[in-house]
């Protein structure tokens, strides 16, 4: 049964450290509408000022997760973010959105595969002594092989996000 609504798509990366942050979201959301999405940013709850570190953390965590479950979609920057790897709290949202059985559509930079991008021994080791995958993936595994698709800007990711959702055939949004 299709949805009797526009498709909402919880907008997961670390754009919320930004210090644009505000107008990156209302730019986001604008992608989605421009799609017939509804875009749900972190910054779309509502933090009382005043509570303490620990109190607000808690809060925001708890808003994010409740926007995940309401959610239809997600679509995830999983650019690199202080490092090699993506934000792990959006690579935290991710994974809950896969384990709640809701799409994720990725954008990054290609920066070829994740072997490609970590430096490594012959034997394939980095500089810490851990094995650095060869799957010929651009990310992670555990990334790379849940997510129903990936682009390289989240312009062609809401737009790719849209167009997937919108396939009649395999693609149950009523949960």
């Amino acid at each position: 049964m299709p949805l009797s609504r526009s498709p909402q798509v919880y907008l997961a990366g670390f754009d919320v450290f930004r210090n644009d942050a505000i107008d990156r979201g209302r730019y986001l959301k604008a992608l989605c509408e421009a799609q017939g999405l509804v875009g749900l940013y972190p910054f779309d709850n509502e933090v009382p000022a005043g509570l303490p570190p620990e109190e607000t953390a808690t809060l925001i965590c708890n808003a994010n997760i409740a926007m995940i479950r309401r959610c239809d979609a997600v679509v995830a920057n999983l650019n690199c973010f202080r490092g090699a790897e993506p934000d792990s709290g959006t690579a935290f949202e991710v994974g809950m959105a896969v384990a709640l059985g809701k799409p994720v559509w990725a954008y990054f930079d290609d920066l070829g595969s994740l072997r490609h991008q970590v430096k490594h021994d012959a034997q394939g080791f980095d500089a810490q002594g851990f094995q650095v995958e060869d799957f010929q993936l651009p990310k992670n595994l555990m990334l790379a092989c849940t997510w129903a698709g990936s682009s390289a800007t989240p312009e062609l990711a809401i737009a790719a996000l849209a167009r997937w959702l919108g396939e009649p055939a395999g693609h149950d949004l009523d949960r």
